[in-house]
């Protein structure tokens, strides 16, 4: 008796469980109203992510002198190497060429490893924002 006591009240149980669950549900709808701008944020900070301009990390030095040689240096490792960006950057009163944006101090140096073989002063930096 006991037996059919307990399996009839677990089959009551599963049917209440699951005619309590439709007739509790809910449904709704959710509308989000956003500026359109954010959309062109979005893709401003995935780019600035891309290039590593966002947080700390490690660049190559390739040069620090004059512009005209700044140039120079920029041109020949562009053709070399199209895989890490290339710029220049100004201190007073000379400019820095600096290759690749790299978040570890790992990849840093096996960039540097290669590029060394045609700029063999090149030099890893930290960069800070």
């Amino acid at each position: 008796m006991k037996k059919s006591f307990l399996f009839n009240l677990f089959i009551i149980s599963i049917f209440i469980v699951s005619f309590t669950q439709d007739s509790l549900a809910q449904s709704g709808n959710v509308t989000i109203n956003a500026d359109s701008q954010i959309e062109q944020l979005l893709i401003t900070k995935k780019s600035l992510e891309k290039d590593n301009k966002l947080s700390d990390g490690y660049t190559i030095q390739l040069y620090y002198g004059e512009l005209e040689k700044a140039n120079s240096v920029q041109k020949k490792y562009r053709s070399a190497y199209g895989s890490w960006p290339a710029s220049i950057e100004y201190e007073t009163p000379n400019f820095k060429v600096w290759a690749g944006n790299f978040a570890t101090r790992l990849e840093a140096d096996r960039a540097l490893i290669e590029i060394q073989k045609n700029f063999p002063s090149a030099f890893i930096l930290e960069k800070k924002k």
